[in-house]
């Protein structure tokens, strides 16, 4: 039997290309197969790769998921616009969260990330870090925007307008009642404003 040919890529592109593999494993599975059958072993299996490398880049199935979760979104770029109208602004940037989140394929990597959130601090955190915490300083960026130009009021907490704009969609995907529609995003900015517009 002949002998293989060494591997001439360089480590570090190798390495790339592994890590890519797995989040790309992982993201093929998540949509496959239930939750709880979701598996460093299944994962290195479809990535083609060793359970080593794999804990190399990644503690623990939860960061895996919550990577290739950022990987497939683009990243944590939580930009609003800035039209000059700020309830269209915050209607245009709450829609587009409402169909990410009603997209059957990122309903499956969210449910895997909150079951990950709920039992592993390490996954809470980054996703505090790394999604949470940008998105929630984009939203309150864009609403100080406003308040300084005299359109809100001043005495408008914006910590607690921001939650009083991200909480519903969140709330509404977790619980229900009915589907995440962009009329209810529309909706959830409509209420918000009214107390907060000078």
């Amino acid at each position: 039997m002949p002998e293989r040919e060494p591997d001439s890529t360089p480590p570090r592109r190798r390495s790339e290309r592994a890590r890519t593999a797995v989040l790309n494993a992982t993201a093929a599975l998540i949509e496959e197969v239930p939750y709880p059958r979701l598996t460093i072993e299944a994962i290195a299996a479809r990535a083609g790769v060793g359970k080593q490398t794999i804990y190399r880049w990644w503690p623990s199935r939860g960061a895996i998921v919550f990577d290739s979760l950022l990987e497939r979104s683009g990243g944590a770029d939580a930009s609003l616009p800035d039209s000059g109208d700020l309830q269209a602004d915050l209607s245009a940037f709450l829609r587009a969260s409402a169909d990410e989140m009603a997209s059957p394929s990122t309903g499956a990597f969210l449910r895997a990330v909150t079951v990950e959130i709920l039992q592993d601090d390490g996954v809470a955190q980054q996703y505090r870090d790394r999604l949470l915490t940008p998105q929630r300083s984009a939203v309150r960026r864009r609403l100080a925007v406003s308040q300084d130009a005299g359109m809100l009021r001043d005495d408008l907490d914006l910590d607690v307008l921001v939650e009083c704009l991200l909480g519903p969609l969140v709330g509404r995907w977790l619980l229900g009642p009915g589907p995440l529609e962009v009329d209810f995003a529309d909706a959830v900015v409509d209420v918000a404003l009214r107390g907060a517009i000078r």
